[in-house]
């Protein structure tokens, strides 16, 4: 692991520097989500590195896990932060769990989220795995996915 480490801390190192930016990165391994982290400390370009929705953030973590990729010749999980964005998305998202399986629960209707990414839906499924008063399920296929949480009622 810590070779692997070593790699990816040298591979966002080239990543920050070929981007022209001053932010910084250490890079590190999760055994508890069997994941590696790239935090990155953005000072005053953290929006920048963000993006849109992190849409710049999704970016930078896809171009990184091609390069682990290629210079291990295997495929590992990888999740970059850029100023705790995933602590507060996070956050914001197990909020919007557990307000939409209450309403589920009140209505009895299933409840519909939209326009979420992979991984925001795997929070979401997470979040709400310990109810055991509601289910979740990704419906569709691509950009058309989405995740229904449904009372067990």
């Amino acid at each position: 692991m810590q070779n692997k480490v070593k790699i990816l801390q040298e591979l966002v190192d080239e990543l920050l520097s070929l981007m022209a930016t001053k932010a910084k990165a250490e890079a590190s391994y999760d055994k508890d989500n069997e994941a590696f982290v790239v935090n990155i400390d953005a000072g005053d370009e953290t929006g920048l590195l963000i993006g849109k929705k992190g849409e710049t953030l999704l970016g930078i973590q896809t171009i990184l896990g091609f390069l682990l990729k290629q210079k291990t010749g295997e495929w590992n999980r990888l999740l970059v932060n850029v100023g705790d964005y995933r602590e507060k998305e996070e956050g914001y998202l197990k909020d919007l769990a557990a307000s939409t399986a209450q309403r589920a629960k009140e209505t009895g209707e299933p409840q519909n989220l939209y326009n979420l990414k992979a991984w925001q839906r795997r929070v979401i499924h997470l979040a709400l795995s310990e109810d055991k008063s509601v289910t979740t399920e990704s419906e569709g296929e691509g950009e058309e996915r989405y995740l229904v949480i449904k009372s067990k009622k």
